[in-house]
């Protein structure tokens, strides 16, 4: 793996090594923008206040279930730099 990224990337994984993640579970899910910047929107007044990519990060989470089958959409949060949520896969 060292070859396929050229070791640009020089922290373990974080994923269990005996976990299949396509098992039934609830998964959550943290994706931070590039170099931290606030690309989703600000916090003002105590309010998260969108920017436009910030609604388009709102807007296609909620689509995923619309996409693809199985998955239940739980909590989700945009905050300025990233975003959190919980997909829950429920394959019969």
């Amino acid at each position: 793996m060292a070859d396929l990224y050229k070791n640009r990337y020089r922290i373990k994984s974080t994923r269990l090594e005996n976990w299949d993640y396509r098992w039934n579970a609830a998964y959550f899910i943290t994706i931070c923008t590039a170099d931290r910047k606030h690309y989703f929107g600000e916090i003002k007044n105590g309010k998260m206040e969108f920017s436009p990519v910030g609604v388009i990060a709102d807007i296609l989470w909620h689509e995923i279930i619309h996409h693809t089958s199985h998955v239940l959409l739980g909590n989700f949060v945009v905050m300025p730099n990233h975003i959190h949520g919980i997909l829950i896969l429920d394959n019969p």
